[in-house]
C-alpha cells in the first residue's frame, strides 16, 4: 500500500498545483474569504494524507481526509455555481478530486479490512 500512498500524495500536490493559479483569478473581493477557506482546506488535506502516512493506526485520519475532500468539493462547487470559477476548470478540477476520492476511498477499505493484532500472552 505504500506506493499507493505516495500516489495520493502526489495527487494531491498535482490538484494543488492546479488550483493555485485558478485561485489567483478569483475577484478580489473573495481573496480572503472563499479563496483563503479552499487553501486552508487543500492544505489540511494535505497534512491530513502526510499524517496518516506516517501513523500507525490511519483510520481516523484518513476519515478527517474524506471529511476535508467533502467540505473542498462543496467549495468547488459553490466557486462554480457563484461565477468565480468558470465550467472547464470546474471539471479539471472536479475531475481531480474524484480521482483523490477514489484513490482515498480504496485506501480506507484497505485499512478497515485489517485485522486488529491480537495479543498473545
Amino acid at each position: 500500500m505504500a506506493s499507493e500512498e505516495l500516489k495520493i500524495l502526489q495527487k494531491i500536490f498535482d490538484m494543488m498545483d492546479y488550483a493555485y493559479p485558478v485561485l489567483s483569478q478569483f475577484p478580489k473581493s473573495e481573496r480572503f474569504a472563499l479563496v483563503t477557506d479552499i487553501k486552508r482546506s487543500m492544505d489540511t488535506l494535505l497534512a491530513r494524507c502526510i499524517e496518516a502516512q506516517k501513523k500507525y493506526y490511519k483510520k481516523t485520519t484518513l476519515q478527517d481526509m474524506d471529511v476535508e475532500i467533502a467540505k473542498l468539493r462543496a467549495y468547488i462547487r459553490l466557486s462554480n455555481q457563484l461565477g468565480f470559477l468558470p465550467p472547464k476548470k470546474y471539471e479539471v478540477w472536479s475531475g481531480k478530486m474524484v480521482e483523490i476520492g477514489k484513490m482515498l476511498g480504496g485506501w480506507l477499505r484497505s485499512v478497515n479490512s485489517q485485522k486488529p493484532t491480537s495479543q498473545r500472552g
